[in-house]
């Protein structure tokens, strides 16, 4: 009998990515940025398209079935139905992306079957918030749960609530352009200074360090806030109807000025208004969920869309909200959508049935992405001229946990690679908790990004309480929880007069490096399971130091995608003050290499395991 290969795709607005399941299950999953280097690269994912063909085994002749996470021509009506209401001011901003979507984007079918090789199968579309929905639900533990999906706009939904119940999902209501969480947040991202659709974790970095002074301005001039999260925006202050930037000029002379110059110093205004967005944004998170609990009377909920990656609202959700138990899908951008819609094409298309282990996602950990067999790391390295170890198991984890305990800076590249924002121990740079000196480190000197970001923990799943008041698993990096309040440590008087990013350097926990000025984590939990190698480590760390946590921050340089084979990460542990780099089985030691040189080039075609 021939197996149903279902390819999902998302593409041509950004983060582009592929995904295939074979009989309902999922083989492969990847975003385009991490083989073309470009990051959120938008385009045809083509890349992650051969790497999902090539992890299963099979050609695109093998496909049975083609799904795109959403309606190109629903879109384009809600584009051209926009610029038709808010003419002629729009007539600018029409005229960049009208003619790209007269041109490439209303011939999506015919582009998709020519990029897939001249696909002849069935080629389906789904509407984008279904797709998260989907994405949401179907790879859930749950055999019922209601569903949440918030990002900026789809076709033309914003948010959506629905409910999945067994192998079909529905969706009830939802909230319309131009009313949008996600695009709220993505004004206050730009006017800050950082990049829209990117910049938003830095957003909710900052926010720790501010007050929460703007949110009554928020609630009086820019939003209609109803009980059941539900609200208007008053389009007044925003520009993304029918301009080329997120705010207009009214929204400038409320808060006090232009918008930040990017790359320059943060003030106190910034870090206010990072505070502000973020405490009305996990108000309409909480109303939300309360509203569809209230509709569908579940004890589970599902979350999707690019504002479920808001770990901080998640966190509130989980400890606040009426729902017993949150999933939220660790690909909840728009990359997921292309597991969302391949997940439709099977339980709804082809009503395959849909099997829940209790307790137990259908993500593999999230660990969907190539891997590298230790053959071809080998010969890259001979051809590189590197200097490397080749050590056993048990070594490689004896050897890893003293250089940690030695405040040493580790590389970690295993396995397969993750599916969606968060690096979750494949592609990791790991350091020592306990150091108050690893968080300017990292940031600085190898991450080159801003000192106030903060760094997450992976800790052993089973020792999680005994750091973190959090009562649940927590594998894909996607809540917030508080330290321990006996791992606190008592702000000094004069400490306790600082503000503002002043605040970065005091030393809050026994775990400095990873909590953050509000004594909050955002936490990865561990197990055995799901990442064998990387448990082990963290475990003889433990047995070793007594601390069953690591910091584990993206294996990446600031405005590059995370590594996705061992030529990124060599080349990024010799750009960068990383102290040692572990690719599967072998180590490298920075003492040990030669001087860099960057324009280093190689010939690297790696055999994907």
């Amino acid at each position: 009998m021939r197996s149903e290969n279902i390819l999902g795709l998302s593409a041509y607005y950004h983060d582009s990515a592929a995904c295939l399941l074979r009989d309902g299950e999922i083989v492969a999953a990847a975003q385009e940025e991490r083989f073309s280097r470009k990051k959120g690269d938008e385009r045809f994912p083509a890349n992650a398209v051969e790497y999902c063909l090539r992890e299963g085994g099979i050609s695109i002749a093998d496909v049975t079935h083609v799904g795109f996470y959403d309606k190109p021509l629903l879109k384009f009506e809600r584009i051209l139905e926009t610029y038709l209401g808010v003419a002629p001011r729009g007539f600018r901003s029409f005229l960049m992306a009208g003619p790209l979507w007269v041109k490439e984007k209303l011939f999506t079918d015919r582009d998709l079957r020519k990029a897939l090789g001249g696909y002849e199968g069935l080629l389906l579309y789904a509407e984008h918030h279904e797709s998260h929905a989907a994405s949401a639900f179907f790879p859930s533990p749950f055999e019922e749960a209601a569903i949440l999906t918030m990002d900026g706009v789809g076709e033309w939904a914003t948010a959506a609530t629905g409910v999945g119940r067994g192998a079909d999902l529905q969706l009830l209501r939802e909230l319309r352009w131009p009313d949008s969480l996600g695009l709220l947040y993505s004004a206050f991202t730009y006017y800050t200074g950082f990049k829209v659709n990117s910049g938003e974790y830095k957003v909710m970095g900052l926010a720790p360090y501010g007050e929460p002074r703007y949110v009554e301005l928020i609630y009086k001039f820019l939003m209609d806030l109803h009980d059941d999260g539900s609200f208007t925006l008053n389009q007044q202050y925003f520009n993304y109807l029918s301009g080329l930037t997120m705010t207009s000029e009214a929204f400038h002379t409320l808060f006090g000025g232009p918008p930040r110059v990017p790359e320059t110093n943060l003030t106190q205004k910034e870090m206010d208004l990072a505070r502000s967005v973020q405490v009305v944004t996990e108000e309409v998170m909480l109303r939300m969920a309360r509203s569809v609990h209230k509709e569908t009377g579940l004890e589970n909920l599902c979350l999707a869309g690019g504002v479920a990656l808001n770990c901080v609202g998640n966190g509130r959700l989980l400890r606040e909200g009426p729902f017993k138990r949150l999933w939220i899908q660790p690909a909840a951008g728009d990359a997921g959508g292309a597991l969302g819609v391949a997940q439709l094409i099977a339980h709804r298309y082809l009503q395959r049935p849909r099997t829940v282990a209790p307790g137990k996602d259908a993500m593999k950990g999230a660990y969907l992405g190539p891997s590298f067999a230790p053959e071809a790391i080998e010969s890259f390295l001979r051809r590189t001229g590197a200097i490397y170890r080749r050590l056993d198991r048990n070594a490689m984890m004896t050897e890893l946990a003293e250089q940690l305990a030695n405040e040493k800076i580790i590389g970690f590249f295993n396995g397969r690679m993750e599916f969606g924002p968060r690096a979750l121990g494949s592609r990791s740079i790991i350091g020592d908790p306990r150091s108050p000196r690893m968080q300017a480190q990292m940031n600085l000197k190898i991450k080159f990004r801003e000192g106030f970001r903060p760094f997450a923990p992976s800790v052993l799943e089973e020792h999680a309480a005994e750091y973190f008041d959090l009562d649940c698993a927590s594998p894909y990096m996607l809540l917030v929880a508080p330290i321990r309040k006996e791992r606190r440590i008592p702000m000094l008087q004069e400490a306790q007069k600082l503000w503002g990013i002043d605040q970065l350097n005091i030393v809050r926990s026994d775990l400095p490096a990873i909590t953050h000025i509000d004594y909050s984590a955002r936490i990865q939990t561990v197990s055995r399971e799901t990442n064998s190698d990387y448990y082990d480590l963290i475990s003889a760390f433990r047995d070793l130091t007594g601390c069953a946590v690591v910091v584990n921050t993206s294996f990446n340089v600031r405005g590059e995608p995370i590594v996705c084979t061992p030529e990124d990460a060599y080349r990024c542990f010799m750009r960068t003050h990383i102290d040692s780099l572990v690719l599967g089985p072998f180590l490298l030691e920075k003492t040990d290499q030669a001087e860099w040189k960057e324009d280093a080039t190689w010939q690297s075609e790696f055999q994907l395991d």
